[in-house]
C-alpha cells in the first residue's frame, strides 16, 4: 500500500479586535472553527497578549509579531508542531509606519518529515491605509528579501507566505509578490492559493455583505480580496500544489460574525513530480 499523499492546511484571518462588536462571542465561533478545521499552520491578525496565551494553553506553538498597538493589538504565526529558526522585522520602511504601530513579519521554519520536508512559513502584515501602497511595496519587498535569505541559509525547497496584506491582487505590492512586476531591481514569483484553484472568482475577504464592515470605520468600503495565501515558486513555478483554497467564516454562526474579514484557508500538497524534471516515462 502507497503512503498517503502529505498534506500542509493552513488558515490567515484578520479577527477584529475583542473590543469591537461582542469580542468574547465572536471569538467563541473563532475557537470552533479552528477546532473544526485544526490547521497545521495559522495566521491571526488583530489578537491580543490574552488571544495568544489562549493559543499556547491550547497546545498551538506560538510566534508573534514585532509590533505590537499600545492598546495590546497585534498579529501572530502558530504552529501545531515545533518551529526551528524564526526571523522578523517590523517593516518600518518610512516614517509614515509610525501610525501602523503593529504592522510586520515574521517567519518561521517548520521541520515536517519527508517527503515534504521542512517549509517556510511566513506571516506578512504591512501597513493598512487605502493611501499607503508606496509603504506597502516596500514592505513586500523587504519580506520577499527575507525569505529568500531564509529559504538559502536553510537549504528548504518550500515557503509560503500569508496573512492580511491591505491590498487587492492588481496593488503593485500584490503585483510584485506574484511575478508580475519588479520593485527596485528584484523580481520574485509566488502563487495566489485562491487564483490557483478558483480563477475568475472574485472571493472578497474585506465586504459590505458583511454586516461588521458596515458598522465599523470603512463603512463605504467595496468588495476587496486583501487575503492571501502564497506559494513560492522556483524556477519552473511552485513548488507545492495547491489542493484547495476557501474562505472562511463567512455565514454567521448561531447569529454572530466571527469577524469583518473572512478567512482563507488553503491545503497544499506535493506535485505529481518535482517540478523542472520530465516525469519518468514522458
Amino acid at each position: 500500500m502507497s503512503e498517503p499523499t502529505p498534506v500542509l492546511r493552513l488558515m490567515t484571518m484578520n479577527v477584529l479586535a475583542p473590543r469591537y462588536a461582542d469580542g468574547p462571542r465572536r471569538r467563541a465561533v473563532l475557537v470552533r472553527e479552528l477546532r473544526r478545521r485544526d490547521p497545521d499552520v495559522l495566521a491571526l491578525q488583530e489578537v491580543t497578549r490574552a488571544d495568544a496565551a489562549a493559543l499556547v494553553d491550547a497546545g498551538w506553538q506560538v510566534v508573534p509579531h514585532p509590533r505590537w498597538s499600545a492598546d495590546g493589538v497585534g498579529a501572530v504565526l502558530a504552529a501545531r508542531r515545533p518551529f526551528g529558526r524564526t526571523w522578523a522585522d517590523t517593516l518600518e520602511v518610512t516614517r509614515r509606519t509610525v501610525h501602523t504601530s503593529w504592522c510586520g513579519v515574521v517567519a518561521a521554519e517548520l521541520p515536517l518529515p519527508e517527503p515534504l520536508g521542512p517549509v517556510l512559513v511566513v506571516h506578512h502584515k504591512p501597513s493598512w491605509p487605502y493611501g499607503y501602497e508606496r509603504e506597502r511595496e516596500l514592505q513586500a519587498l523587504a519580506t520577499a528579501r527575507l525569505v529568500e535569505r531564509a529559504v538559502a541559509e536553510r537549504r528548504m525547497r518550500h515557503a509560503v507566505v500569508l496573512g492580511d496584506f491591505d491590498a487587492e491582487p492588481h496593488a503593485a505590492s500584490l503585483r510584485f509578490l506574484q511575478g508580475l512586476q519588479s520593485l527596485d531591481g528584484t523580481s520574485v514569483c509566488f502563487q495566489d492559493a485562491w487564483s490557483a484553484v478558483r480563477p475568475g472568482e472574485p472571493g472578497p475577504t474585506f465586504s459590505p455583505g458583511n454586516p461588521l464592515v458596515r458598522q465599523g470605520d470603512m463603512p463605504e468600503t467595496s468588495d476587496r480580496r486583501i487575503d492571501y495565501i502564497l506559494v513560492r515558486c522556483g524556477p519552473h513555478g511552485p513548488t507545492l500544489r495547491v489542493s484547495s483554497c476557501e474562505r472562511v467564516l463567512v455565514e454567521p454562526v448561531d447569529g454572530v460574525h466571527a469577524s469583518d474579514h473572512y478567512g482563507l484557508a488553503a491545503a497544499l500538497t506535493l506535485p505529481d513530480h518535482p517540478p523542472g524534471r520530465w516525469a519518468e516515462g514522458e
